[in-house]
């Protein structure tokens, strides 16, 4: 008769915390992987872990304040195109952008959080779907701006670029939470 596997106690390596970080890489890294830079969801989630986004990374606390939203943000930007080099993937701010947004979205903003004033101001992830509708309803009177964002493509945006379709999308929202963009989103129908 053959004798069962030992079952590990996981109760102490595994909480809800590892579990919430591993489902928001998972989301991220699948997300983000696009053609020109096709990575997987481990290499995702290692990239993620080695600029800082771990399980422990879950308190709004931990999140910058208004004003340190966008330099933060660059900052990790830098160290996910570092991580992707080591890992010889050719990410570009968009790609970065986008592998961050959607981690930070999967563990703040759907995470029971979004009422926070930290996590009001973490970006959206930005895709092509969003820009073209952005661009197809005029939203915020930038459909020129949406419409050039799009020829250029998310994915190989610039630092700079990137950054000035947040700050469109900043004042197209007025003062309301970045998430709330994803109102013009399609990509769930």
């Amino acid at each position: 008769m053959k004798k069962p596997k030992e079952i590990r106690d996981t109760s102490k390596s595994y909480d809800i915390k590892r579990h919430h970080h591993l489902y928001a890489a998972w989301a991220a890294s699948r997300g983000a992987s696009v053609k020109g830079c096709r990575f997987s969801v481990e290499q995702g989630r290692t990239i993620l872990e080695a600029c800082g986004f771990t399980s422990s990374f879950c308190r709004t606390e931990q999140l910058p304040v208004e004003e340190s939203m966008d330099a933060q943000h660059r900052k990790w930007r830098v160290k996910v195109l570092e991580a992707g080099i080591a890992h010889g993937l050719p990410f570009t701010d968009g790609v970065a952008a986008k592998l961050i947004n959607l981690y930070l979205k999967g563990r703040f903003v759907c995470g029971g959080h979004h009422t926070n004033r930290r996590v009001h101001h973490l970006h959206p992830p930005i895709d092509d779907i969003l820009l073209k509708t952005l661009a197809a309803s005029n939203i915020g009177g930038f459909a020129k701006e949406w419409r050039q964002a799009r020829r250029i493509r998310w994915s190989k945006f610039s630092s700079e670029q990137y950054e000035e379709v947040i700050r469109l999308i900043r004042q197209s929202l007025n003062g309301e939470p970045l998430w709330k963009i994803e109102e013009y989103w399609r990509g769930n129908q």
